[in-house]
C-alpha cells in the first residue's frame, strides 16, 4: 500500500512540473534563451562595418506594451537591405518583468541585422536590471562601427535613488583613455536625455563637458520622451536626436559617410 501511495505521489509531482509558474520578478530566463546578446552582436557589427565607407543604422525605442508594432518593425527591417544594424534605445519592457524580456527576445530573435539594446528606466523596475544584464550584458558599453565609436550609457539615475553612479563617469573616463587607431568620430547613445526627470540633472553640465572630449562628437541619440526631437540642449552645436516610441510606428534612420551624416524620421 505504501509503495502505491509513493508511486501516486511521484506521478502527481512529475505531471505538476509543467504547472509551476515562477514569480513574475523571478530572474531565471527560459533555458533556450541566448544570453550576452550585446557582446555577440557587437562582434557582428564590428566585422560587418569594418571596411564600409557608408554605414546605416536604425534607432528606435520604448517598445513596452507595443509587441505588434515591434514585430512589424522587425519585419520591415528584414526587408531593408540598406540597414547595417539596429540600436534599441531602452524601455524594452514596461514593468521589468522577465516575461516581458522574453517576449521582446522572441521578436528580436527574428531580426536579420545585429542589434544592441540599452537599458531604460522601465527595464530597471523590480529586478529587471538583473534580467537585462543576463540577457544583454553590462549597462554601459561601447562598440565600433567603421571609424565611429558608439558610447552607450545608462542614464536612468532616479530609478537607483542616486545610490548608483549614473551617469557612470568612471566608465566614461575609461572610454576616453581607451582609444583605438580606428576611432575617429563618436556618437553617444542613452535612454534618458539631460534635462528630463530621469537624468541626474545636478551633473548634466559636467556630463556634457566630459562627452565633448570624445574625438569628433557627431551627435547624441536617446529614447524615453516618446516623441521625435532634434535639440541642441546645451546650445553648443551638439544635437540630441530623440525617437518616438515604437507604438507610434516610427524609427530614425541614420546614414554615416566619411565626411558627414544625415538622418530621416521614417513612419511605417
Amino acid at each position: 500500500m505504501l509503495k502505491k501511495v509513493l508511486f501516486l505521489f511521484l506521478c502527481i509531482n512529475l505531471f505538476a512540473c509543467d504547472l509551476i509558474d515562477y514569480h513574475p520578478y523571478d530572474g531565471r530566463l527560459d533555458s533556450d534563451i541566448e544570453t550576452g546578446l550585446n557582446k555577440k552582436n557587437i562582434e557582428r557589427i564590428t566585422t560587418l562595418c569594418e571596411t564600409k565607407d557608408t554605414i546605416r543604422f536604425a534607432f528606435m525605442g520604448d517598445t513596452q506594451r507595443s509587441l505588434d508594432e515591434t514585430d512589424d518593425f522587425v519585419k520591415l527591417m528584414n526587408r531593408n537591405d540598406s540597414i547595417d544594424f539596429v540600436i534599441h534605445g531602452g524601455d524594452i519592457t514596461d514593468f521589468g518583468l522577465k516575461k516581458e524580456y522574453e517576449w521582446a527576445y522572441d521578436i528580436f530573435s527574428k531580426l536579420k541585422q545585429p542589434y544592441v539594446a540599452l537599458i531604460g528606466n522601465h527595464d530597471v523596475l523590480g529586478n529587471g536590471d538583473q534580467v537585462y544584464k543576463k540577457l544583454y550584458g553590462a549597462e554601459n558599453f561601447s562598440f565600433m562601427a567603421g571609424d565611429v565609436k558608439f558610447v552607450c550609457l545608462n542614464t536612468n539615475a532616479i530609478e537607483y535613488d542616486y545610490s548608483h553612479p549614473i551617469p557612470d563617469f568612471t566608465f566614461i573616463k575609461n572610454e576616453l583613455t581607451d582609444t583605438l587607431p580606428a576611432h575617429k568620430r563618436t556618437i553617444v547613445v542613452m535612454h534618458a536625455p539631460p534635462g528630463c526627470e530621469q537624468f541626474d540633472n545636478n551633473v548634466m553640465d559636467v556630463f556634457q563637458i566630459y562627452i565633448k572630449y570624445f574625438p569628433s562628437l557627431m551627435f547624441c541619440i536617446h529614447a524615453h520622451n516618446h516623441q521625435f526631437t532634434a535639440t541642441d540642449i546645451f546650445d553648443d552645436g551638439i544635437i540630441y536626436y530623440g525617437c518616438e516610441n515604437i507604438g507610434k510606428r516610427s524609427y530614425l534612420s541614420f546614414t554615416l559617410t566619411k565626411e558627414d551624416y544625415s538622418y530621416e524620421l521614417i513612419h511605417f
